[in-house]
Formats: C-alpha cells, sequence, structure tokens
C-alpha cells in the first residue's frame, strides 16, 4: 500500500497545502489501486509533460491556488529516471522519446533507430499487433520529436516530411491529434512540402476522418469503425493560457481520443504530450511554464478519471528530461503564486512593443499585473536579447531562476497509478518505462 506523505514532508514540501485531504484508497500492498489483478491492463495511458523535472513540480505546487496538483493528491509519485541517451549524458527528445517509445537507447536527433540505424519496435507497433487501437495527441506538431518517437523512424528529427507519411500510413495508428498542418500539404495548399503530396487526403483514403477546428472535434461523434486525424494549427498550438477560440486544449483532445480508443474491446495505448513546457525551459519563461503545466494538468486529469471509473487502465505520467535547470527560491514576496495574472508569454508580450521601447512599461504592467522600476526596464532596454531579459525578470518576481536554455543531465520523477503501477517504483533508466508499460499492456 502506498504509505501517505508524513506530516513532515507535508510542512517542508506542500507548504499551505498541507491541509488537503488525500482521500483516495489504494488497494493491494504493491501500490495498485483497488482493482482485481490481472496478467496484463486492458489500457495504458502514458503522460508526458516534455522538461518537466522536480524542480517544475515543486513550483507548480506552489503556483496552484486550489489545493495540490492532480499528481500528488493521488499519490502517484514513484521513482526516478535517468535520462542520458546513447552518446550524450544530455539527451535531446529524440533520443528521449525513442527511449520511451522502444526501450533502446540512440543518439541525440535520432528516432525510432538504434545507433546503428536499425528499425526499432515502438509500443504502438506491439499494442498493434496484439490487437490493441493506438492514438498520439501532442501541443506541438505531430510531427514532433516526441509524439514521432512513438511511431516513426528517421535519421534526423527535422525529417518533418518523412515523418508526416509515416504517420498516415502507418497501420496501427487510430488517433493523431495536434498542430503541424503545413507538413501535410503542398505549397499550392497552404502547406510546405516539397514533395508536393497532399498527406491530408492519403490519410482520408487510409480510413482517417480529417478535422481541423475546435469545433470539428467538440462536435465529432466518435465512430469506433473510424481513425481520426485532427491539425488544429499550421504550425504548433498557441500556448494555453486560456481558452482559445479555434484550438482546442490539451485535455479536450484527451478527452476525444480516450473517447474514440475506450471503444475497442481489446483495449489502447495512448500517448499525450504536454509539449510546450518544454519550450517554456528553453526560454527561460516562468510564467509559460506554468500555464502549460496547469495545461497539462488538465489533461491528467481526464485520464485519471476514466482509469478511475474503468479499473483496467494504467497511467504513467514521466517528463523525458528537465529544460533550464530550474530552481525556486521563494519567499513571501516573490514566489510562482505571482505569475497567475500573467497574460501572454513574454515573446508575445516583446512582441507588442515597439522599437522605441516608448510602452514598454505599459505592455508589461497590462500583461502582467506585476510593477517594473526604471532600472528593470532599462535592463530590458539595453539586453543584446530582450526576451530574455523579460522571462527573467518575470521569473524573479516569481522566486524563480534559470541555469540555462537547454536540457540538462538531472534526474526526472516518474508517476503512475492503476493496475501494474508498482512497475514503475524506485530508480529507473528512461528504457525501463517502456519494459514497464510492454509488460503491464502485453505482458511478454
Amino acid at each position: 500500500m502506498k504509505k501517505k506523505i508524513s506530516m513532515t514532508l507535508v510542512a517542508t514540501t506542500l507548504v499551505t497545502a498541507s491541509i488537503f485531504p488525500l482521500y483516495h484508497a489504494y488497494g493491494s500492498d504493491s501500490g495498485e489501486t483497488g482493482t482485481i489483478e490481472h496478467d496484463v491492463v486492458k489500457n495504458a495511458i502514458f503522460l508526458i509533460p516534455d522538461g518537466f523535472s522536480t524542480a517544475y513540480a515543486d513550483s507548480y505546487r506552489l503556483y496552484k491556488e486550489d489545493g495540490l496538483p492532480v499528481w500528488d493528491e493521488y499519490q502517484m509519485l514513484s521513482g526516478m529516471i535517468s535520462t542520458h541517451s546513447a552518446d550524450s549524458m544530455i539527451t535531446d527528445s529524440a533520443a528521449a522519446g525513442t527511449a520511451f517509445a522502444t526501450g533502446v537507447k540512440t543518439n541525440n536527433g535520432v528516432i525510432g533507430l538504434s545507433p546503428d540505424g536499425e528499425k526499432l519496435q515502438t509500443i504502438v507497433d506491439l499494442a498493434g499487433q496484439a490487437g490493441k487501437k493506438n492514438g498520439l495527441v501532442a501541443t506541438s506538431t505531430i510531427t514532433h520529436a516526441t509524439p514521432a518517437a512513438f511511431a516513426t523512424s528517421v535519421d534526423g528529427r527535422n525529417d518533418y516530411e518523412g515523418i508526416a507519411k509515416q504517420l498516415v500510413q502507418h497501420e496501427h495508428l487510430d488517433v493523431l491529434l495536434g498542430g503541424g498542418r503545413d507538413q501535410f500539404l503542398a505549397p499550392e495548399q497552404g502547406g510546405i512540402r516539397e514533395d508536393g503530396i497532399d498527406l491530408i487526403q492519403e490519410a482520408e483514403q487510409n480510413g482517417f476522418t480529417y478535422m481541423e477546428t475546435k469545433r470539428n472535434l467538440l462536435s465529432a461523434e466518435t465512430d469506433p469503425s473510424k481513425k481520426y486525424l485532427g491539425l488544429f494549427a499550421d504550425e504548433a498550438l498557441e500556448p494555453d493560457f486560456g481558452p482559445l477560440p479555434t484550438e482546442p486544449s490539451l485535455a479536450e483532445m484527451t478527452s476525444f481520443a480516450i473517447d474514440h480508443l475506450s471503444q475497442s474491446e481489446e483495449g489502447f495505448f495512448l500517448m499525450v504530450e504536454g509539449s510546450q513546457i518544454d519550450w517554456a525551459g528553453h526560454d527561460n519563461d516562468a510564467a509559460y511554464a506554468m500555464k502549460d503545466s496547469q495545461a497539462f494538468e488538465e489533461a491528467v486529469k481526464v485520464a485519471l478519471e476514466f482509469a478511475e471509473e474503468d479499473q483496467e487502465t494504467l497511467i504513467v505520467m514521466a517528463g523525458d528530461h528537465d529544460t533550464g535547470g530550474l530552481s525556486i527560491q521563494p519567499n513571501d514576496e516573490f514566489n510562482p503564486g505571482n505569475l497567475q495574472h500573467v497574460k501572454m508569454t513574454g515573446e508575445d508580450m516583446l512582441s507588442l512593443v515597439d522599437r522605441q521601447y516608448s510602452n514598454l512599461e505599459e505592455v508589461l504592467t497590462e500583461q502582467t499585473s506585476m510593477s517594473f522600476t526604471t532600472e528593470e526596464l532599462d535592463q530590458i532596454k539595453n539586453h543584446k536579447e530582450p526576451k530574455l531579459a523579460i522571462n527573467t525578470l518575470i521569473s524573479e518576481k516569481a522566486g524563480m531562476a534559470w541555469t540555462s536554455n537547454d536540457h540538462t543531465a538531472i534526474d526526472v520523477p516518474i508517476y503512475a497509478y492503476g493496475p501494474k503501477a508498482s512497475l514503475f517504483n524506485g530508480q529507473l533508466d528512461n528504457t525501463d518505462v517502456f519494459q514497464g508499460i510492454r509488460q503491464a499492456l502485453i505482458g511478454e
């Protein structure tokens, strides 16, 4: 049975959230929920907050105003993961995604291939061969490194045209939801494909129903005999600082995918990526990181609600690496809660500032609800990278700091819930995550 967190831990890490009730009951002494134990689970949902590490988890706990993050509420924390790739102590998302999807370490930049160029079987391949349905959901382009690693093989992660083609031709993919419409269309159709192929038309010929707006997604009545391709933006989806009129949220895409895939009598595998937490880390944008963590949490809630009712679903959640080397030094005045009223990314704020910086203070005050001194405004004006200067100052006002604009080599936490959750306990390598999901879902 998973132990209740101690009062000391509550006091030191949960701060004011320590009084939040932890009411979810657990069944067996191996860390499973109260379900009948079987050799395999029917479904597995793997949620990946790209770039998310313990510092993000701690910051987000302090950022929230309405209780614990759902992964803390459900006491899902089960271990830590080492993330190095085959050729570097610091992985990129291509190698990390490949490790998660195939159980094999490869070189940075490579997707679905071993360091020797051998094509690797993914968990999607194995689940499909076992008769299960499969889905991939992301807020990046659906051809980006992490979703691509679960269903394609290319020797360079930037081969978006090749990745898109492999996705629509994959025999075991039933749901693809994200951005990246440009990479599926020829220039004369408004896309950027150099080969001139209309992959959306090809996808429809392969049995996919195509969707491109939030309305399309929310009004669709899922048919178990169909497959669904949703491309909701030309490139990546917009940062989720609030409801977007034409683009679905990660939670809405996750809900659609589960509703459709769960109609399969044999079960399903679903990968859901909160892609832009990583991008926030690269930009050292603390508000963006917290807002995207919030959007990701809503997707996790959807998955957990399904799993709690279904009782045959394993939930695994893990970042593929840390991004930005985030640290927090909060106090009463400067803490992550100050980011609640930030309305957009630092990059978007800068786009509203004129070349003379005459409206800089007005833009920053309006978009952050924070005050800025003359000295701070001058730091931005005189900085060779004003976007970074804006993000650094806002982070400081939230008691947060960064050590890098790139990935780091630190371990990241893994969370699990449901039958077979104990497969993910302790100190793990990222390849062990694949092994655990494979064992739970396929049993081989």
